[in-house]
């Protein structure tokens, strides 16, 4: 019997039936790593990490469909129904009564022992639910044209709540929805307030140090050593009364924006010191390169990654710096709509005890904020060069 043939070469590399050198092929494939845009390397970075990933997809599914929340919305969250308060959440049933969708209406009784209604479905009466149909009062998609359509059509002559009803009979899911443009669109304020403010100053005392090295580091310290949250609560407060849904909810996104920009001018100045003593910024000085194309075309390029990162990480805080203002009652104001302000229905923990679904907003909060985490925390890695 004959032996088979070693398959390697004299310098130990394994070579196919063809010729094919695998050692060769994978340095010609670290040439091409090295010759490859940074944006490519950054994306074959990042899709390895599979949870930042799906926490990135769902977070642009969700900014994407903002404008379009009345789509998912059943109903109008400012309207109410005396008959359906504290009405527990219903169920669709699929494939049932001869039907594609249908659901049971909530027979409510008052009970006698404790004076509050309580709700039945009537099984012996399966009424219809339709998808994707014109039904309601009407919204407008993308702030520009006026629909009635909606994802889900309540059955004519019954309600249809999802996730139940509040004090008021409001519908939950329809509020959920609805409140999710404010409470996600204060993080997206806030953080653009405070890189704007902690860029500037920072940058400012990284690259010219001195006097305004100085006068920033003291700025940042002494903001740094006020408690936010009575700050927070101090400044919310003193926001006039009469003002309307649009100005409180602009001048809690200034809030807190002004409060959360020490952190990034700390960073920003400690690698403009840094970046300034580099060979190539001198050599653009020497060639009498202005200030701001140093600082905007060959130092802040080298800072894109940390930026990123840093803006990520701190939309978290913004939104929970509003549900937390709100549900103290100090932010946003009824009528408007947020995750906050409901979450101010739920502080009552009696009425949690016998409604659970009233801490239903607690659930997109939770996934928002992890979701935001998990993608900062890709994001850093991906744009870190050396990780």
């Amino acid at each position: 019997m004959t032996a088979a043939p070693d398959p390697r070469d004299r310098d130990g590399h394994y070579i196919s039936p063809e010729g094919y050198d695998a050692a060769e092929a994978l340095q010609e494939l670290d040439r091409r790593d090295l010759d490859a845009p940074t944006r490519r390397l950054v994306w074959r970075r990042f899709r390895r990490n599979r949870l930042a990933l799906a926490s990135g997809a769902l977070l642009a599914f969700l900014y994407l469909a903002l404008p379009f929340a009345g789509f998912f919305a059943p109903y109008d969250p400012a309207q109410r129904n005396a008959d359906a308060i504290f009405k527990p959440p219903q169920a669709i049933h699929f494939l049932t009564a001869g039907r594609f969708a249908v659901t049971y209406p909530m027979v409510s009784e008052l009970d006698l022992e404790t004076f509050t209604p309580r709700f039945a479905a009537d099984t012996g009466d399966p009424r219809p639910v339709r998808f994707v149909a014109r039904c309601g009062p009407d919204w407008t998609a993308a702030f520009v044209v006026r629909t009635n359509l909606r994802l889900i059509c309540p059955p004519e002559g019954a309600d249809l709540n999802l996730l139940g009803t509040d004090r008021l009979g409001r519908d939950v899911l329809s509020r959920l929805v609805i409140g999710a443009q404010l409470s996600l669109t204060v993080g997206l304020i806030g953080v653009a307030i405070s890189f704007a403010i902690g860029m500037v100053l920072g940058g400012l005392a990284g690259y010219f140090g001195g006097l305004a090295d100085a006068a920033v580091s003291r700025a940042i310290e002494i903001v740094r050593s006020l408690p936010e949250l009575p700050i927070w609560l101090a400044l919310s407060a003193a926001i006039p009364p009469a003002w309307g849904p649009v100005s409180v909810f602009l001048m809690i996104s200034v809030i807190l924006g002004l409060l959360d920009w020490p952190g990034l001018a700390r960073a920003v100045r400690s690698k403009f010191l840094a970046l300034r003593e580099e060979e190539y910024v001198r050599a653009a000085e020497l060639m009498g390169a202005s200030t701001g194309r140093i600082i905007g075309r060959h130092m802040m390029p080298n800072f894109t990654s940390h930026l990123v990162a840093s803006a990520t990480l701190s939309i978290p805080s913004m939104i929970l710096g509003e549900t937390a203002l709100s549900l103290l009652g100090l932010g946003l104001r009824p009528p408007a709509v947020s995750w906050g302000l409901m979450l101010n229905d739920a502080l009552d923990l009696t009425a949690v005890e016998i409604y659970p679904w009233l801490l239903a907003p607690m659930l997109p909060v939770f996934v928002v904020v992890l979701a935001f985490s998990f993608l900062g925390d890709g994001l850093r890695d991906a744009l870190d060069p050396y990780s």
